[in-house]
């Protein structure tokens, strides 16, 4: 009777977790990298959350909803951590799940990290990544049941920037590309990004980690998301706080602006307190932001 109340459990362990699939994200050798044979690096932080760094085989993993639940909606994940580590549970995993809640197949891109050490070309890695990312998706979309025309990505701090570039460098097409697959995000999902690279907005660390001490003027406006805002920019949903140390709230606000002057879609609620960092929950008040971006899906579930 122990042995099959065991069994009895397990499966309806098995039945409650969401499926889930590591898929590499290239075919054989990673493009733009340099031999290496380092390990990654995880460490679980005072919240519980692991962070992993030192990427240099990146991957996704796929969060599939319970069978007969999906939208056919996707979205990619992009974790923060300063491009320097990714924040893989709390703004990865934890993620995933709540979107499978809503009928959403999720993505936690797991990307490379700058560094010239496993990297010819370190400021467009990460951004290979991502641009690779939405092409597998849309590449594959028939076999997982998705809508090619229901792909989005959501960023979280420097994963926010990431994303970011892609919504206004997709046209930038920095991978192997044949046959020709779109890559643009269909919506954006920013939380807390880091936007700006110029000196009165930048989050230092990041513009550091990928681009270096002494970055360009060029490399500095390119990165720069607010600076490459046009019409074709994707509908973007954005959420800051105010009391944010780490990243200051106005690169949300700049960026929302220049989607406002391009009369591009887009929502930003700004937390009056929450700090940098919160994930899914600020805990700092009662109100959701996630409850947020559920009614502002909708057009596009």
């Amino acid at each position: 009777m122990k042995k099959i109340l065991l069994l009895s459990l397990a499966i309806s362990v098995i039945k409650i977790l969401p499926a889930q699939m590591i898929i590499p994200l290239y075919d054989g050798l990673v493009p733009n990298s340099k031999p290496s044979t380092r390990e990654e690096v995880y460490v679980t932080g005072t919240d519980g959350g692991r962070r992993v760094s030192k990427v240099s085989k990146p991957t996704l993993t796929a969060f599939f909803p319970p069978e007969g639940t999906s939208n056919g909606a996707a979205v990619i994940i992009c974790p923060g951590g300063g491009y320097v580590r990714l924040s893989i549970d709390r703004e990865g995993y934890d993620v995933a799940k709540v979107l499978n809640d809503w009928g959403i197949t999720a993505f936690v891109l797991k990307s490379r990290l700058p560094d010239d050490t496993i990297m010819i070309q370190k400021d467009i890695g990460p951004l290979q990544d991502a641009q690779r990312a939405i092409q597998l998706v849309r590449s594959r979309a028939t076999e997982w049941g998705l809508d090619r025309k229901k792909v989005g990505i959501i960023g979280f701090s420097a994963g926010g920037h990431l994303a970011s570039t892609l919504g206004t460098h997709y046209k930038d097409v920095v991978i192997t590309n044949t046959p020709a697959i779109n890559i643009r995000p269909d919506f954006m999902i920013l939380l807390y990004p880091v936007i700006s690279f110029t000196d009165t907005l930048v989050h230092s660390g990041s513009r550091t980690a990928l681009l270096g001490k002494n970055a360009s003027v060029e490399k500095i406006k390119y990165y720069s998301s607010e600076l490459q805002v046009n019409v074709e920019t994707p509908p973007t949903f954005v959420v800051h706080a105010k009391d944010d140390n780490a990243v200051p709230y106005n690169n949300s606000v700049e960026f929302y602006k220049a989607l406002q002057k391009n009369n591009v879609r887009s929502e930003i609620h700004l937390f009056e307190k929450g700090g940098h960092g919160f994930g899914l929950i600020n805990s700092t008040t009662a109100e959701k932001w996630t409850d947020w971006l559920k009614v502002w899906l909708q057009s596009y579930l």
